[in-house]
Formats: C-alpha cells, structure tokens, sequence
C-alpha cells in the first residue's frame, strides 16, 4: 500500500494541537520532530535532574501519513481552522507501495566498530564469529551504533577498557553503550535514561546479547561513583549535568562525552576542565567525542 507524508512546520504552542486535529480529520499517523535536529540549533527537551524540563521543541515539524487516495489539502485546511491557524506552510510526497519490514531490514547491515567489535542486527549472519558481537535490532530508543557520537564512543570503550571496571551509561538509549562495555570485559554497567521506553528496550537488548545490566530513570539511580562514566546525549543537558556527571565518576576515573558537535568542544573542554584532564577531542564528520580523567 502507499501513503503520503506531510511534513508541516509548525512553533510549540500548535504542534500538539494540530497534531490532534489531524488525526481526528483522518491522518493514519502524526509525529512530531525538532525542526533543528542535528544542527548546533537542536534542543534538548530532556528531563534530566537540574534542568529545566520543556514539553516540546520552539519550532517543530509535524510528519503526518494518509492513505494514498486521501485529499490532503482539505484535511490541513479543516485542522488549521480548528486550531484557531491560518494555513500553515507544509509539503507532502507520495510514498510507493513497498514492503517495509524487509526496506527497513535492508538499510541496516552489520557495523564494524573495530576489528574486534561489531554490530549485527539478528537477521544477519554474524560477519565474524571471532569477534565481539552485539545483537541489536533498530527500534523506538536511539542508539543503533550508525551515528558518529555512537561510533565514537564504542571506539572508545573498545581502545580504552582493560576489563573489570564500573561503568555509568548516562543517556543509555537503546544501553548499546553499557552492553558493549560488559562484552568488552567491563565488571558492572549501569544505564539511565528519562524514557521508560529506553528502559525496557535496554533491559530487552541486555537479555538479547546475554549480559546483566541495571537500567533505572534518573531519579532511582541508586548512589554510587563508577571508574567510567559515558554521557552520549546533547551539549545542552551536557552543560547542566557537568557536576553531577563529575560527581558520579571516581577519582581517577574516566569520563566519556558525546553527542558534541565539533564546534562546541572548546565550551565543553572549559566546562569539564574545571573536574578532569581531558585528552584531544576526536571527530567523526562534524561531532565530537571528549574523554578524560578526574584528578
């Protein structure tokens, strides 16, 4: 079957509400994303402990899907006016008929970290039975290992971890990082994330690669400091987390730091100077990857 998909640009305060509005005028679906994401523009709407909690992103755009006869422009039209809006700026493109489940298989092959680190989701032959390999599925939490801020971090993990160590996955996400690490050798791996969706993707992937990890949200992490510390998230809640993520590494521990865009390392440096001796940073088109130690 094939649909069509428009995607409307729209401020906070309407997106929900049109969302809605769609949605009762007939859309099979309505998401909506950060108009800015992947640019130094993109905001952080996180809840992490001493941030400001935003419900949704000041400009957004709405991705709504209708079936392929459906009249697009009155649907827009008759929600707009039911939010009170004009008209808003949209576009919409026709998305042939295929079959999803194996177009969405196809688009993720096995990654390799390293020579001995891969990923390889479960309809895949493990492409080195050598090497270490986890099994991760693409699925509603961030976290597949094909981002650069992903990459950069298992390389880290991979180049860095001598075995038996604590490690605090912050921002686990899909707990990509805080399973690699225990495949790895680590002792322990702890993951906290603000969605309970990332929770229990986490908890199911841990059980999927055969490793013991501990998930919570912010608030029940139970207290403690770790020899390794890995924040994967955005420079925004980066530069609000600084102290606690300071405070949760032991002296002489490490820290790892992601989801930096290269132009932003020279804040962060400054920001996380103040507690650990960083080493230079390193880049994977255009992000960023901090790591040092606490003196």
């Amino acid at each position: 079957m094939a649909y069509q998909q428009t995607t409307i640009a729209v401020n906070d305060h309407i997106a929900e509400p049109l969302s809605d509005a769609l949605m009762e005028h007939g859309a099979l679906s309505a998401a909506i994303e950060d108009a800015y994401a992947g640019t130094a523009n993109e905001q952080a709407i996180f809840g992490e402990p001493g941030m400001p909690t935003e419900q949704i992103w000041q400009q957004s755009k709405v991705i709504v899907l209708f079936e392929e006869q459906a009249d697009v422009d009155p649907i827009i039209a008759a929600a707009a006016q039911q939010c009170g809006i004009n008209i808003p700026v949209y576009e919409t493109e026709l998305l042939p008929e295929q079959d999803w489940v194996r177009l969405t298989q196809s688009q993720f092959d096995p990654i390799k970290i390293s020579d001995r680190l891969w990923i390889t989701p479960s309809w895949h032959e493990v492409p080195d039975a050598q090497a270490v390999n986890l099994q991760l599925d693409p699925g509603l939490a961030f976290g597949t290992g094909s981002h650069p801020t992903t990459h950069l971090c298992l390389q880290w993990l991979d180049n860095n971890l001598k075995g038996g160590e604590s490690i605090l996955d912050y921002g686990c996400g899909s707990g990509i990082l805080a399973i690699a690490a225990l495949k790895l050798g680590a002792g322990s791996a702890t993951g906290v994330d603000i969605d309970e969706q990332a929770i229990r993707a986490s908890n199911d992937n841990a059980a999927q690669n055969d490793v013991s990890a501990h998930f919570y949200l912010p608030d029940a992490l139970p207290q403690g400091q770790f020899d390794v510390v890995v924040a994967n998230i955005l420079a925004n809640p980066l530069r609000m987390l600084g102290e606690m993520l300071a405070g949760r590494t032991k002296q002489g521990g490490r820290i790892v730091l992601s989801g930096i865009l290269e132009e932003q390392v020279e804040e962060m440096s400054g920001i996380y100077g103040q507690w650990f001796d960083l080493a230079p940073a390193q880049i994977d088109n255009g992000w960023a990857c901090l790591s040092g130690t606490k003196r």
